[in-house]
């Protein structure tokens, strides 16, 4: 009862605000199409509503209407990022224009190349790609097939780092430079810790050589502040 109140308010809301529904009206058949708004269309039917806000677009053809109603779904955060890179990848088509592209999702053309890039992996993995994926996710996958062209190289790399967080495996791929044999020695390093990153604070970051480590591990425990000192301006 809970979510059916919450919901009939969602679509009260929806409905006062500027949230239309938009509707084609096709020129050949004079039927009416609903291309964009169909989750508040069913929120509205749901609750009994009489009226719903729509706009009628006549002046389109069957590809602008394609479009509009993409342009809504790629905000969807239960699309999957495939579906989400056909329709940006659609969306580019009908406007050779990143920019334009931006302007009309209002999503950065940066995170729209790498959605696009996706279309460039393996199948095996297009299959595997879920809403789970995340941000991080998505970049990884994007510098994947991005620096791996060949779908057996893909799925090879993957298998190999897929038990790393998704900044490890990010990192490899990076320093691999698109070459196989590069991976399991960066595999090696990534298991000894070498690309763990840590948050610096203040400047505070550096690494501290294997003599000062141990000279200022026995200045703190004889309490000699004079040499401690001295390692510290070593460091600046």
């Amino acid at each position: 009862m809970t979510n059916e109140m919450n919901e009939g308010g969602r679509a009260k809301y929806l409905n006062k605000k500027t949230n239309y529904l938009s509707i084609w009206k096709s020129k050949m058949s004079g039927k009416y199409d609903l291309i964009a708004g169909q989750r508040r269309f069913l929120a509205c039917k749901k609750i009994g509503l009489d009226t719903i806000s729509a706009i009628i677009r006549e002046k389109m053809d069957d590809t602008d209407a394609t479009i509009i109603s993409l342009i809504e779904n790629v905000h969807r955060a239960d699309m999957s990022p495939l579906d989400k890179a056909k329709a940006y990848q659609s969306i580019y088509e009908k406007y050779k224009d990143y920019g334009k592209v931006v302007g009309e999702t209002g999503v950065s053309i940066s995170t729209i190349k790498k959605y696009l890039t996706l279309l460039n992996l393996a199948p095996a993995i297009q299959e595997k790609l879920t809403t789970n994926e995340g941000p991080a996710g998505i970049g990884t996958l994007s510098k994947l097939a991005e620096t791996f062209n060949s779908p057996e190289e893909q799925e090879q790399v993957l298998e190999a780092i897929g038990g790393f967080k998704q900044s490890v495996q990010l990192e490899i791929i990076k320093q691999s430079g698109g070459n196989l044999e590069n991976i399991q020695g960066l595999k090696d390093e990534a298991l000894e810790g070498a690309f763990d990153t840590k948050m610096c604070k203040e400047g505070l970051c550096f690494t501290l050589p294997e003599d000062l480590k141990v000279q200022l591990k026995e200045m703190i425990e004889s309490n000699n502040t004079k040499s401690l000192k001295e390692i510290v301006k070593k460091l600046k």
